[in-house]
């Protein structure tokens, strides 16, 4: 497998606050990896930093070959879920997803409603964004990230606010994603589902990115109960 995402001694502060310190990373095309840890040790800013949303503030960020801040500040056919995407709360999420893809003109409308089929919403439903519950908004992200076919996903925590029906649903889907060989980065604070998809577990630990072992899984968490 080849190498599609490097970070090498890559640190990150905020003020007087180190988050990473010269840390290093590599995950090869086509796996999915998992990254757990505690709110507020640094999952969010990671994906950040990797998709350019953050420089860093020292260090190397490679995504498909080219480094961040110096080639191109955002890479290129990576989709991303971090926090909620701002959308128009008057339009359907149909039209957000229309609105979306006409940035790039990659995708057209067969592409949008296939996707939103597969995240289990319609494309016929008029409810306005704004309507949503924290449940349709999520899957609303999860539709746009993976939209454009983008070869790399980053999901900050997909199944957030999702009953166990969409869960299911969410899951089905990532692994039709590791199927058609995208790379996969994801979080979750539910981590039996992470051990379900993931190839490669990580913990966010004492401002570094480290193998999530029994050990720190008992630490941090507790026991992790199998998701069926």
């Amino acid at each position: 497998m080849s190498k599609i995402i490097e970070l090498k001694e890559v640190s990150k502060r905020f003020g007087e606050r180190t988050l990473y310190d010269h840390i290093n990373l590599c995950i090869n095309e086509g796996e999915c990896v998992g990254f757990v840890g505690e709110n507020g040790s640094g999952k969010s800013v990671l994906f950040q930093l990797i998709s350019g949303l953050l420089p860093a503030d020292s260090g190397i960020i490679k995504v498909g070959g080219e480094v961040l801040g110096e080639n191109r500040d955002f890479p290129e056919n990576v989709g991303i879920l971090i926090n909620e995407p701002g959308y128009v709360g008057y339009c359907s999420g149909y039209q957000n997803l229309q609105m979306l893809a006409e940035i790039r003109g990659i995708v057209g409308n067969n592409e949008i409603k296939s996707t939103m089929e597969l995240v289990g919403l319609c494309h016929k439903d008029k409810t306005p964004v704004r309507k949503y519950s924290m449940g349709m908004k999520q899957k609303l992200g999860i539709a746009q990230a993976i939209m454009e076919g983008q070869s790399i996903i980053i999901l900050d925590e997909p199944y957030n606010a999702l009953d166990y029906n969409t869960n299911y649903e969410i899951t089905k889907t990532l692994e039709r994603l590791k199927e058609e060989g995208k790379t996969l980065l994801l979080t979750s604070h539910q981590h039996g589902y992470l051990r379900k998809l993931c190839d490669t577990l990580y913990c966010i630990h004492e401002n570094d990115i480290v193998p999530f072992t029994e050990k720190l899984q008992k630490q941090y968490f507790g026991e992790i109960r199998e998701i069926i």
